[in-house]
């Protein structure tokens, strides 16, 4: 049986690399739609995922499962194991809201998302892209994508601040090639890249990587292709109940890794924005009250 500390999703996610096509394909389907998926009919499963029947077995006896009851049965458990052990103290978020109400749905799925987010994090990962994205002898790409690309541009402005040689790349932009005419071995590209993965993004990844650049990527729960080529890969959970997928949870390790990286070149960055903050002065940017 799967280890009791992980959930069937954590263990799924650790298997991806090593399974055949139509079982990654099937694990793809079950993470989609996660526990719900696999509470069905073992025949109704294999058709959501359009694979065989002997592929679902063939899965659930991978996870360390004799069968596919043996299966069902823990993810029941893993439900239960949610009921006994509440998030909050409190029945509902918004307290003037019903328990059902979308603000509560949503704050729930958020929460669960970062918990189950920071479940999975190896610190030591983290910490690996924060010093590569510190390093000021390493030029830093940053790189987001149709949606993500406003999270690009978050890290882009505080990282300009905090040190130099910093290009904000768009992937959809029909220009990004030329930007790879000025990467060099170790220079550093941070890469947004979610589902639905994007083709330019994982062709300018592909190009990065050989030139020598690491890749610091940020990605969701079922990882971009991106991550084959990754230095270093953060996964995030980002399913709620909307038809578009969360960013709260990237935004939450995005601005641990400002922080991070702001206090790691802290001296470079205090003459920095000293620097920023008189030209605010001079062209008088922001309205003064004293």
């Amino acid at each position: 049986m799967a280890e009791a500390a992980q959930t069937i999703s954590d263990h799924i996610h650790k298997m991806l690399d090593d399974l055949t096509r139509a079982e990654r394909q099937l694990a793809l389907s079950v993470l989609e739609n996660y526990p719900a998926s696999g509470l069905g009919p073992l025949t109704a499963l294999a058709k959501d995922a359009d694979v065989s029947v002997p592929t679902v077995a063939r899965m659930v006896q991978k996870l360390g499962y004799k069968g596919y009851p043996e299966f069902q049965a823990a993810l029941r458990e893993e439900l239960k194991a949610k009921v006994k052990t509440p998030i909050a103290k409190h029945d509902t978020w918004a307290e003037a809201a019903p328990s059902g109400h979308i603000l509560n749905r949503f704050t729930e799925a958020v929460i669960e998302n970062i918990r189950l987010t920071l479940g999975q994090i190896d610190p030591t990962a983290f910490d690996q892209a924060c010093d590569l994205i510190a390093d000021a002898d390493r030029h830093l790409f940053i790189v987001g994508g149709r949606i993500t690309h406003t999270l690009a541009e978050y890290l882009f402005l505080h990282m300009q601040v905090i040190r130099p040689h910093v290009t904000h790349v768009q992937s959809t932009s029909n220009t990004w090639p030329h930007y790879l005419l000025n990467a060099k071995e170790g220079d550093v590209f941070v890469i947004f890249d979610v589902r639905r993965y994007e083709n330019n993004t994982l062709k300018l990844a592909e190009l990065a990587h050989e030139r020598g650049a690491k890749i610091v990527l940020m990605t969701d729960q079922w990882r971009s292709p991106v991550h084959q080529v990754a230095t270093v890969c953060l996964s995030n959970r980002i399913v709620v109940p909307s038809a578009w997928d969360s960013a709260t949870t990237m935004m939450l390790l995005l601005e641990t890794m400002i922080s991070s990286v702001q206090t790691l070149n802290w001296t470079q960055t205090k003459a920095r924005i000293e620097g920023l903050e008189d030209m605010f002065d001079q062209t008088k940017l922001f309205r003064k009250f004293t």
